[in-house]
């Protein structure tokens, strides 16, 4: 059986969050949050996602410099990185592009192309079905 697919939210807005959260757990993706850039390497380290969905104007560090790091450590090279930017210009994508990430989506955005983008990113890892039970205890 395939393995479940891990996804690291690196988001300072709570709301955003909150409505990520519910896309994740809804479509069954192990998912975790860190609400600053301070950190988010480590996180991004100890933990192994599969992939960070990543805010781009973050408390601390920002999620360009993040990309970069991670695609700086060869230990990370597996780890895909979707970039979420308040400006959606043609620039900052591209910002975001050059830095390393793997995709790019503006806020504000639909679910819809969330979840378009996680299917395209991660076409090798399962979700689990929202309706098994999650764990041993279930």
């Amino acid at each position: 059986m395939a393995q479940t697919a891990r996804v690291l939210v690196v988001e300072d807005d709570d709301s955003i969050a909150l409505a990520v959260d519910f896309l994740l757990t809804r479509e069954g993706y192990a998912h975790d949050r860190i609400a600053t850039g301070a950190g988010a390497l480590d996180r991004i380290r100890d933990s192994r996602p599969d992939i960070v969905l990543l805010d781009v104007m973050l408390p601390d560090v920002s999620g360009h410099q993040i990309c970069r790091d991670v695609r700086g450590a060869a230990d990370l090279a597996q780890v895909r990185i979707l970039m979420i930017g308040a400006r959606g210009s043609a620039t900052e994508r591209q910002r975001g592009l050059a830095s390393g990430a793997d995709g790019f989506i503006a806020k504000p955005f639909a679910l819809s192309t969330l979840s378009a983008e996680l299917r395209r990113l991660l076409p090798k890892v399962s979700r689990q079905d929202p309706g098994q039970p999650k764990g041993p205890s279930g």
